[in-house]
């Protein structure tokens, strides 16, 4: 007899036991062979399937869990191209993602610093945010490097650089509903994307392109891109790999250093914005912010040495992205992303714009 694979109403009980999402979609049974004591499970474990299908027991952001799985679901595959030129880009470890805090502490002055330093190793890491409407989530993903760099004279740099994208899905009725549009965050300006076949479509900003994606634990994920040194961010391939890359793939656990700066097979660990201790909870925090959604930086160890630029207090945590030019207000990407949705798209299935989850507000 075939094997047959879990349903979708059984991932969020497979994931309660702790269960990877290739162990849940491999997981089958060849009823011919099995004992009556492993059908009594399997009809347990079916029975509890069915109560997770349930529209009571849908994913909902007030749970770490459930927000945790659906920041699993929808991560990107990330494109990082990497540089090498100059002592800035330290061998191009200076467009590695890593930790806010990957040298142990919260002091954001010493980032530049300590960058490259071996007893500070890059792992990778990204932050996510998931906030909830009766009709959509919005999850917000920050990637993070300790310097944003150049190797140009009279060009600019600064301590610490955070960008990053929102994805907004649609609550279809599906385990995990269904990604309809991304924006993402290159410096100041906000670019809009929307998957091949996607009834969204352009409003007060036009569409920018169309969002791509690849397959990944066996789920096709959303492809992004950021460039070497500033580390802009687009759908890919609208920023891409040119010579030396990284290449990313999301993790629940698991965050790797990548082997150097060529390494097409890097995971990434995810973290929420919102966990206790975690980066919302330190936004008034001295050390590690100059004032309200701006990360604090300063022009020690090298930054701006020769013919550079050096700007202190330049980067930007999610409440402080701002596009120069739109409508909606500084930070309302990660903090009021339906009202932001609804002016760069025309929606055409209701969108409610009162939230059932949004620490930010």
């Amino acid at each position: 007899m075939p094997l047959r694979r879990l349903p979708h109403s059984c991932h969020r009980f497979a994931a309660m036991l702790g269960l990877s999402p290739a162990r849940r979609v491999a997981m089958a049974v060849r009823f011919a062979s099995v004992s009556t004591a492993a059908m009594a499970a399997i009809g347990a474990i079916g029975a509890m399937c069915a109560v997770f299908a349930d529209p009571a027991f849908a994913l909902s952001a007030q749970s770490a869990a459930d927000r945790a799985v659906l920041a699993q679901r929808w991560a990107p595959v990330h494109y990082q191209d990497v540089d090498q030129t100059g002592a800035h880009a330290l061998g191009g470890a200076a467009d590695y993602i890593a930790r806010y805090d990957f040298d142990g502490d919260l002091d954001a002055r010493n980032n530049w610093d300590r960058a490259g330093q071996a007893a500070y190793p890059l792992a990778a890491h990204a932050y996510y945010s998931v906030v909830e409407t009766a009709t959509h989530w919005y999850i917000t993903y920050l990637f993070f490097h300790p310097r944003d760099w150049t190797d140009s004279f009279f060009d600019t740099e600064h301590e610490n650089d955070a960008e990053g994208v929102m994805f907004a899905i649609a609550r279809d009725g599906s385990t995990y509903g269904r990604l309809k549009a991304a924006v993402t965050v290159a410096h100041t300006d906000f670019f809009s994307y929307v998957p091949a076949g996607s009834d969204w479509t352009g409003n007060a900003e036009n569409v920018d392109g169309t969002l791509s994606f690849l397959a990944h634990q066996g789920l096709p994920h959303p492809v992004t891109a950021q460039e070497a040194k500033g580390h802009g961010l687009k759908a890919w391939p609208a920023y891409d790999i040119r010579g030396d890359g990284v290449i990313y793939y999301p993790s629940s656990s698991v965050a790797e250093v990548p082997s150097g700066p060529d390494d097409r097979h890097v995971q990434y660990k995810l973290i929420d914005i919102f966990e206790p201790g975690g980066l919302w909870e330190q936004r008034n925090n001295t050390w590690l912010f100059s004032g309200y959604g701006s990360f604090a930086g300063d022009k020690s160890g090298g930054c701006g040495s020769g013919a550079i630029g050096c700007t202190a207090n330049a980067a930007n945590a999610p409440w402080g992205w701002d596009d120069k030019d739109d409508v909606p207000a500084r930070g309302a990407l990660a903090s009021d992303p339906a009202a932001l949705a609804a002016n760069y798209f025309r929606i055409p299935e209701a969108s409610s714009p009162v939230y059932t989850y949004n620490p930010y507000r």
